[in-house]
């Protein structure tokens, strides 16, 4: 394990549910980081409240404010490598990161999907898994590649889907799970565990 903990990032769009639970992981001593920084597109994100209630900078950047998509990425590059960051985790981060960060932070950006994946990339993964009349679903936490919802897999969880469910009610047992693994998947890219070949993530 390194010396120094993981200087971690959370980009997040709205309630930062995912970033409390690694929050939570890191007080209780389960996360081995440090969250140097909460990057949000949306100025009243609560996730940007509890990264102050935590003590972590917590910055918004107005995507209006540049011409574009790679150039509103290139803003939030100044901010990672402003804090050191080591890794990337979206939490319920609702835009497409492009290249500028994927080339930056190859191998170190993290997203957590509410299906497993592949089955139901994209929004409304629960309504998705529901129409399709999935007996199972689950949640993924995979690396992040120009595609979306495409990259290797680092850890998935099974959440069997009921009958009488309804998207919010899979999603809150989904997300339960999330709280869970996406924690363990950094802690185990800050130990040095991950390894990628081709699509298949190896966990020593």
């Amino acid at each position: 394990m390194p010396d120094a903990p993981l200087r971690l990032a959370v980009l997040a769009s709205g309630r930062g549910s995912n970033l409390q639970a690694i929050i939570d992981a890191i007080t209780e001593g389960r996360l081995r980081a440090v969250l140097a920084v909460v990057i949000s597109n949306k100025a009243e994100a609560p996730a940007l409240e509890r990264a102050r209630t935590h003590g972590a900078p917590a910055v918004f950047l107005d995507p209006k404010a540049t011409p574009g998509r790679d150039a509103y990425d290139a803003v939030i590059l100044e901010h990672l490598r402003k804090h050191d960051v080591g890794l990337v985790a979206l939490a319920g981060y609702m835009k497409i990161v492009s290249r500028v960060l994927i080339d930056a932070y190859a191998n170190r950006i993290m997203n957590i999907h509410p299906s497993l994946l592949p089955a139901f990339p994209g929004l409304a993964a629960q309504q998705q898994a529901l129409d399709w009349g999935a007996k199972m679903s689950g949640c993924t936490v995979h690396f992040v590649e120009e595609g979306v919802d495409t990259g290797p897999i680092i850890q998935q969880a099974a959440v069997p889907v009921l009958e009488g469910d309804t998207a919010a009610s899979l999603e809150a047992r989904i997300l339960a799970q999330e709280h869970r693994i996406y924690p363990e998947a950094i802690q185990l890219f800050a130990e040095g565990c991950l390894t990628i070949e081709g699509r298949r993530v190896h966990i020593r």
